[in-house]
Parts: structure tokens; C-alpha cells; sequence
């Protein structure tokens, strides 16, 4: 299972790639195994704010639908409007052309509530055991 070693995560299998004051967000390809075939993606809009913990968006597949939560609190300056027509790109590329959104990051101090890619690791394979 892919961890990349440049990103942070949420206990919710969330990821976030931080470059300096703005992160990028998607799930995990952990979480998107376990959806399997993602066929819809309910993102906020561009200057939404979204919060740490809480829900932002929804993910719907072919066995269920789970919210998405924030890795950190910030305003969202992107939205990747290819999963609306592509939604299947979450499965294919979760940690490339399946990101879902970029926000400016309203408090560094969030990031060291998530957890390292060594940590995820561990949640993962417990989770999994």
C-alpha cells in the first residue's frame, strides 16, 4: 500500500501536501481501495472555508458514500473540477490528478495534529489486520 513520505495524514485517510502556506488534499489509496469504484465527488466552492475535522465534501462509490474531512482549517483557492466529469481519477491517481482541493492554510499549528507518513503506515496496517 502507497505512503508517500511528502505528505501528512488525517486518522480519516485523508492526505495533504503542504507547500508553504497552501496544501493540497485528497484521499488516501487506502481509502479509495476500500470505497472501490469512485462514481461522484462533492467538493466546496472555490473561497469556501473549511475547517479541521469537519466534513467539506462527500465521496460516493459503487459500496457506499463518506464524508471527506479537513486535514487543516483554511480557505480553499482550488477545487479540481476534473472529477466532476472524471471522478474515477480518485481510484487511478489519488495522490496526483485525483486531488480534490488547495487551501491556504489559516494555521500551521493544525499540520502537527495529522499524522506521518511512519504513523499512517502503522493506522493502515492495524486497521487492515
Amino acid at each position: 500500500m502507497e505512503v508517500p513520505k511528502d505528505l501528512l495524514y488525517t486518522e480519516e485517510h485523508e492526505w495533504i501536501r503542504v507547500k508553504g502556506n497552501k496544501g493540497v488534499i485528497g484521499i488516501t489509496h487506502f481509502a479509495q481501495d476500500q470505497l472501490g469504484d469512485v462514481v461522484f465527488v462533492e467538493l466546496p466552492q472555490k473561497g469556501a472555508t473549511v475547517s479541521q475535522s469537519k466534513t467539506f465534501g462527500v465521496v460516493e462509490s459503487v459500496k457506499t458514500v463518506s464524508d471527506l474531512y479537513g486535514p487543516v482549517g483554511g480557505a480553499v483557492t482550488a477545487v479540481n473540477q476534473e472529477l466532476e466529469s472524471h471522478p474515477e481519477q480518485v481510484n487511478s491517481d489519488p495522490y496526483g490528478k485525483g486531488w480534490m482541493i488547495e487551501v491556504e492554510i489559516s494555521s500551521a499549528k493544525e499540520l502537527e495534529n495529522l499524522l506521518s507518513p511512519e504513523k499512517y503506515a502503522e493506522r493502515i496496517k492495524e486497521e487492515t489486520h
